[in-house]
C-alpha cells in the first residue's frame, strides 16, 4: 500500500509471475473480482473460527491454511493447485464442524470461481513410447 498526495491509501497488487493482478482483460488496477470473493470468504472463515471456543484438535492448521490463502489471494491470482490443496486441508480440519460449514463452504464456492484443476498429461506407459 502506498498513500497519494491526497493521503488516500492506494493497494497495488502484484503476481509472483510479475503481471499486475489484472487478470481476465482487467485494465484500470482493480482486483480481480475472484480474488475479492476469495479474500472475503476467507476472512470471514477466519472470524467465526476464532469464535467458536470449542477445542479443536487441527484449530492451527486451519489457521494458518487461512493465512497462507490470504496471502495468496493478495499477492494477486492465486494458483488453482495450490487452492484446491488449502481447501482439502481445510476441510479436513474444520469438515465435521457444522457451526462453521455455511463459511467454509463459502471459501469452497469463492475456490470454485477459479476453475477446476487443469487436467494433468497423461504418462508414457513405456520408456521407448515416441507418443
Amino acid at each position: 500500500m502506498s498513500n497519494d498526495p491526497t493521503g488516500q491509501c492506494a493497494r497495488t497488487v502484484v503476481r509472483a509471475d510479475g503481471a499486475d493482478g489484472t487478470a481476465d482483460g482487467a485494465a484500470d488496477g482493480t482486483e480481480d473480482p475472484r480474488v475479492t470473493g476469495l479474500r472475503k470468504a476467507v476472512a470471514r472463515l477466519r472470524r467465526e473460527l476464532a469464535g467458536y471456543r470449542a477445542h479443536l484438535s487441527d484449530r492451527e492448521v486451519a489457521e494458518d491454511e487461512l493465512a497462507a490463502l490470504d496471502a495468496a489471494a493478495a499477492a494477486g491470482v492465486p494458483v488453482i493447485e495450490r487452492l484446491r490443496g488449502s481447501l482439502l486441508v481445510l476441510t479436513s480440519a474444520l469438515g465435521s464442524v457444522s457451526a462453521l460449514a455455511p463459511s467454509l463452504a463459502e471459501v469452497r464456492g469463492a475456490i470454485d470461481l477459479f476453475g477446476p484443476v487443469p487436467a494433468a498429461r497423461p504418462r508414457r506407459e513405456a520408456a521407448g513410447d515416441p507418443t
